[in-house]
């Protein structure tokens, strides 16, 4: 049966941008729903196994897939452009990729910002326009085994996304029909702000103690006195968010720690990120928080300085 939202958007070919293991996820999930899947990134190394012998998504999910095509610019894609494209790539990454997508971008191709941080799809939309421009809330913890070889240590659905134009609402419910079909089930947010910020204020407690200290997360967690830390930068990231209005619940806080408690022994990607030599989502996270504390006139120190430390740290 095919719904009103499905009749309003149907694509058949779905570009997934960003090798990595989100990026590896969704282009396994789609491609096993019969879409036709094309993997982009830069790095070819990356991209080799994804058409033979497959992606292969192991723990919390278990898919194995081959994508239908591979592409390691971005440009590549104008050749044959198609109608919905996911952005799963770094969070830093996003200004080239956004100009990249402009080159090529006309009305009916939708793209979805599939990423951490803060204001990822204002940076799209600004280039493409707000009303060819959704954004998702992933509840979903992975790590890059080897290349197109991903665990998935959790899978918390249902994950959120939201347009960022009223126009664009039947097609963004479109998608997350798409998504759930796939085997990722995705609802439609009326205030997807809110999912964002709970989920960055999570990763800018934990990710940037990690990277600095180079602990995993539940090394760190057992220490008191980054534990201490931790719950500084949880209650920071809680008055930034409250300051601007973004609602996040009465019990968030507790919520939030045992969350953070629950993390099991492995390494957040902003350490990953460092210990790679890479640049990490510091920028988009904890500098983002320290940008709407100001905006609001509030004081956030313990976001402005791990966000100078991990800075500090990179390649």
């Amino acid at each position: 049966m095919t719904t009103r939202a499905a009749a309003e958007f149907s694509p058949d070919r779905i570009a997934v941008i960003g090798a990595g293991p989100v990026g590896c996820v969704l282009a396994a999930a789609f491609s096993n729903a019969g879409y036709e899947v094309t993997l982009c990134d830069l790095v070819k190394e990356l991209l080799d196994p994804t058409m033979d012998p497959g992606i292969r998504i192991e723990g919390a999910l278990q898919i194995s897939s081959r994508v239908a095509h591979t592409v390691t610019s971005v440009d590549e894609l104008a050749d044959d452009p198609p109608e919905l494209i996911f952005v799963s790539s770094k969070a830093t990454a996003l200004p080239l990729i956004s100009s990249a997508i402009q080159s090529f971008h006309r009305p009916g191709i939708h793209v979805v910002s599939w990423q951490n941080g803060l204001d990822t799809e204002r940076v799209l939309a600004d280039h493409l326009g707000a009303e060819w421009v959704m954004r998702a809330a992933v509840n979903l913890g992975v790590t890059l085994l080897a290349p197109a070889h991903v665990s998935v240590g959790f899978h918390h659905p249902p994950h959120w996304l939201q347009e960022t134009h009223e126009s664009g609402k039947r097609v963004a419910a479109a998608v997350c029909e798409i998504l759930t079909g796939a085997g990722l089930p995705t609802n439609h947010a009326e205030r997807l702000v809110d999912h964002v910020w709970q989920k960055t204020i999570l990763n800018s407690a934990l990710g940037p103690v990690c990277a600095v200290t180079g602990k995993t997360m539940s090394q760190a967690l057992r220490d008191p006195f980054l534990c201490d830390l931790v719950e500084k930068l949880v209650k920071e990231g809680i008055a930034v968010a409250r300051a601007n209005e973004v609602h996040l619940g009465w019990d968030y806080y507790r919520y939030a720690m045992n969350y953070l408690k629950g993390a099991g022994d492995h390494k957040p990607s902003m350490l990953v990120d460092i210990e790679s030599g890479r640049v990490t989502e510091a920028e988009f996270i904890n500098g983002q928080i320290a940008v709407y504390a100001e905006m609001a006139g509030i004081e956030a120190p313990y976001n402005i300085v791990m966000r100078s430390l991990v800075k500090s740290l990179e390649s």
